[in-house]
């Protein structure tokens, strides 16, 4: 928050302000990857013709980080650990600006007020306690560990 009265700081002011100290200090490769999120948030918004707020402005970080994620594993697998390390440095420096992530604890109890609330029962409810979880995970836990832990409740015999 900033002073009393003034608004608060946007994720795309901080985003901007962290840019400016990275070019300040000399942080390479922070303020090159600030500026590739930087890039990615306003294609995004030319694409829509509008300005995201800062839940949108998350999503298209959190989607640089997923890009980077999948990247690691590529580049793991064909042995090339100096890329995946650059990578996962860009990655600790995009989780900066995404909301905490849900722990195990956590995300196991959404998952089990999730198939309350929706009566989910069998492996084929999944959908239902999917789409009943996305807007309370979103940002906050990686896809595939919610579909994962759903999976193992469906299975489990769920309640």
């Amino acid at each position: 928050m900033t002073a009393q009265g003034a608004e608060p700081v946007t994720l795309r002011q901080r985003l901007k302000d962290d840019i400016t100290a990275a070019m300040r200090s000399g942080d390479v490769l922070r303020r090159d990857t600030l500026r590739m999120a930087e890039n990615a948030i306003y294609n995004a918004e030319k694409r829509e013709r509008r300005t995201y707020g800062d839940d949108e402005v998350a999503a298209v970080i959190g989607r640089e980080v997923k890009t980077r994620r999948e990247s690691v594993e590529a580049f793991r697998a064909g042995g090339r650990e100096d890329l995946a390390s650059k990578e996962e440095a860009e990655i600790e420096i995009l989780g900066v600006f995404l909301p905490a992530q849900l722990t195990d604890a956590e995300l196991e109890a959404l998952v089990a007020e999730a198939i309350a609330a929706t009566g989910a029962s069998t492996p084929r409810d999944m959908g239902k306690a999917m789409g009943w979880l996305a807007p309370k995970t979103r940002g906050r836990a990686d896809g595939r560990r919610v579909s994962e832990a759903v999976t193992r409740r469906l299975a489990a015999g769920a309640p």
